[in-house]
């Protein structure tokens, strides 16, 4: 059945494919990215079971699995958790130049990460425990870019 193979001379392209798509974010994150996108503010929903917040917010309680509710207004500012920095271009998917910094940040009043894009400092002066706050876009689209990156609190 697989004789066929030995036939057929395997031909190798090296290349990058470039596939645009478009996806629902639903309820939950549609509520998320348009009181980012229309007011500027950073929203959390919370368990109402365990009380867990979560930014961005989840669809479902990860410790006990029910409907996170309860919607809850960040402050916009966190706490760096861990960061990498990036050091190679890749124009399709980094939204910026190199070198730059992938921080995971604990916004005060949650209880989970989010990773985002920490800027308006020195890629290795970027420390964990880095006291951050968010920097909106001035044209905001409805989406986590609406956030263009976080600075340290001065």
């Amino acid at each position: 059945m697989s004789d066929w193979k030995k036939s057929i001379t395997p031909m190798v392209f090296p290349g990058k494919i470039a596939v645009p798509y478009t996806w629902t974010v639903g309820s939950t994150l549609s509520k998320f990215y348009c009181e980012l996108r229309d007011n500027g503010k950073i929203w959390a929903n919370k368990c109402p079971a365990c009380k867990t917040v979560f930014v961005p917010p989840k669809v479902k309680c990860i410790h006990c699995y029910r409907d996170p509710s309860i919607w809850v207004e960040l402050p916009g500012t966190g706490t760096v958790e861990s960061y990498t920095i990036v050091r190679y271009e890749e124009p399709m998917l980094h939204p910026r130049k190199a070198p730059f910094v992938y921080g995971l940040i604990k916004m005060d009043g949650a209880d989970t990460c989010m990773v985002h894009i920490i800027d308006e400092i020195e890629p290795e002066k970027v420390k964990v425990g880095m006291r951050v706050e968010a920097v909106l876009s001035e044209n905001r689209e409805g989406n986590i870019l609406d956030i263009s990156h976080f600075r340290p609190v001065k």
